[in-house]
């Protein structure tokens, strides 16, 4: 029997001689074991949750009930980002509210906020800083949109969106009705970029589906009174939402003109990268067992959707999965931005490797991401550079969407955090038995946000949990190699340098904020450079077309650069 194309891709790219099917089994014993020698030269990757001693007193109250609304299992979102100035990442949560009024009716609802005051450890400043919220919220994006210095914040929510502006004096204002951001509609997620280049940061809101507290069915199994979270293909999806930032803290909704009002789905996930090089910001959206969505940017402040043409809507089964996070990066450091998706149990975690050319392939397989990740149930999804050994690496946050999914089927609500390794190859191996022995306790995760909380060069993350306490994993793996963090200032372009692309050697990484699930992480652009420790040659293009090249760089050090006036 002749092996398939694919397979022969898999052994050629292992570097395993061709054979028949009868001797497949060895040579999956063979890639294993080779993958096992790789893993275990890596720099370790390790983790210690650190949230109860750091103050991070918080869980997400999502008040499940016997009536399974679908909104109970989807909130969760954190954010990142320094919202007082101070050069210390803070956290934000967003938090449900009670059920069936959509209210936060007490304090236990607040979406919260907690300052870094260093050494990491965490003040509640919810309260002074005037960002309890409203209603049921999802999720967060940070990003300072009027280039006055001070980061700013977007919440998403189940019929109540909220846009707070920054004041820089330790409070937000809430703009929403001023600045013409719209409510009415399930919005999980939303990102900030400049859609079209004139130093301004647009916002994308990712909206999920039809719902509303009165039109609740019933799924399950009545003889058994088993009620479960309905599917999501009884929800009518919607489409998402784009805004054009007017220059004076009005929003212009553009959805239609845009060409993004002409595509319907049950968005989840949503994150930015320029794909094909052109020097627009693309947007991937994670749809809900539905086709992806891929929104290439023509420039000319229109989109066309090329999800299937470009290769990243459906796996290459054709089938339509659980599609939850994304982050979309080079993670193969050939310099072209890959994506990586969450999806639930025995889905496996699609990942699609950018081909140039405007094309992807289905890498899930060749990658080993799809048997390590089979067992999974991922909600946000990250590709960061762990052990700064110079190899991005993924995270995804477990859990199933069914809290009670242990009484039909053979799986587990609760699931430990995943880290996959990056082997440098092409393929992952999952090190998540050896990152901490508190790195295997299972909760309900959803969101997840990374930044270096403590400043000793090395990658943190924290996640939230439905019902249960919020994790900080603060990385706790030897300093081994040497790393730098660049944050970016833009003067002709945003202020947060939000779409410039940094080459460092082979590697390529590019400043944004939206990636996981419902999150936002604004911490810089971050390398691990490995032994490297002085860099020759540092490579920035500012979304203005401005190109800036730095010589001779220190490493070890988070380093602010501002756009120059002209091209180097």
């Amino acid at each position: 029997m002749q092996i398939s194309r694919r397979a022969a891709f898999h052994r050629l790219l292992l570097g395993l001689p061709f054979a028949s099917a009868a001797t497949n089994v060895l040579a999956h014993r063979q890639a294993d074991n080779l993958g096992a020698k790789r893993a275990a030269s890596l720099a370790p990757i390790r983790f210690r949750n650190v949230g109860n001693s750091a103050g991070l007193n918080f869980q997400v109250e999502n008040s499940p009930t016997s009536l399974k609304h679908l909104i109970e299992t989807m909130t969760g979102g954190v954010a990142a980002f320094d919202y007082d100035g101070d050069g210390l990442a803070d956290i934000f949560f967003a938090n449900g509210a009670a059920l069936p009024s959509l209210r936060k009716e007490s304090p236990k609802f607040w979406n919260r906020l907690f300052r870094n005051e260093g050494g990491m450890r965490f003040k509640d400043v919810t309260e002074e800083a005037g960002v309890a919220g409203e209603g049921y919220s999802m999720g967060a994006a940070a990003a300072d949109y009027d280039n006055d210095g001070h980061v700013d914040l977007f919440v998403a929510g189940v019929n109540r969106n909220i846009l707070y502006h920054n004041l820089g004096n330790g409070r937000f204002e809430d703009v929403t009705e001023k600045a013409g951001i719209k409510s009415g509609k399930w919005a999980v997620a939303g990102g900030w970029f400049d859609y079209n280049n004139d130093g301004l940061l647009d916002l994308f809101v990712v909206n999920y589906a039809q719902w509303s507290i009165d039109s609740n069915r019933f799924c399950g199994d009545p003889s058994r009174n088993l009620r479960v979270y309905c599917h999501p293909e009884y929800f009518l999806g919607l489409t998402n939402t784009l805004y054009r930032n007017r220059g004076d803290g009005t929003f212009e909704d553009v959805t239609e003109k845009s060409g993004i009002g002409k595509h319907q789905g049950r968005g989840m996930g949503i994150a930015f990268a320029d794909y094909d090089d052109d020097g627009f910001m693309d947007v991937y959206v994670t749809n809900d067992n539905q086709a992806n969505f891929l929104f290439h940017n023509r420039g000319d402040g229109t989109f066309e959707e090329v999800g299937l043409q470009a290769g990243v809507a459906l796996m290459n089964s054709g089938q339509t999965v659980s599609n939850m996070g994304a982050d979309f990066r080079d993670y193969d450091n050939d310099g072209l931005p890959d994506i990586f998706v969450t999806d639930l149990n025995s889905e496996t975690f699609p990942l699609f490797h950018n081909l140039g050319g405007g094309m992807f392939e289905d890498a899930s397989f060749t990658s080993r991401l799809s048997v390590l990740s089979s067992a999974r149930g991922g909600w946000s999804a990250g590709i960061v550079d762990l052990n700064n050994d110079g190899w991005k690496d993924l995270v995804s946050t477990n859990s199933h969407a069914d809290d009670n999914v242990e009484e039909f089927a053979a799986y587990h609500y609760r699931q430990p955090n995943s880290i996959f390794a990056n082997l440098g190859d092409g393929t992952f191996w999952d090190v998540s038995p050896e990152v901490g022995s508190d790195f295997q306790v299972p909760r309900a995760h959803r969101g997840c946000a990374f930044a270096d909380f403590n400043h000793d060069g090395k990658i943190d993350m924290v996640v939230s949990s439905l019902r249960d306490s919020a994790e900080l994993w603060q990385n706790v793996g030897p300093g081994d190699n040497h790393w730098i963090t660049l944050k970016l200032v833009g003067t002709k372009s945003n202020r947060d340098g939000i779409g410039a692309r940094v080459r460092i050697g082979k590697q390529v990484n590019h400043m944004t904020t939206a990636l996981a699930y419902a999150s936002s992480s604004h911490d810089g652009v971050h390398f691990g450079l490995g032994k490297t420790a002085t860099i020759d040659k540092i490579e920035i293009r500012w979304p203005s077309g401005i190109l800036q090249t730095l010589h001779n760089v220190k490493a070890d050090q988070r380093l602010e650069v501002r756009e120059p006036e002209h091209s180097d």
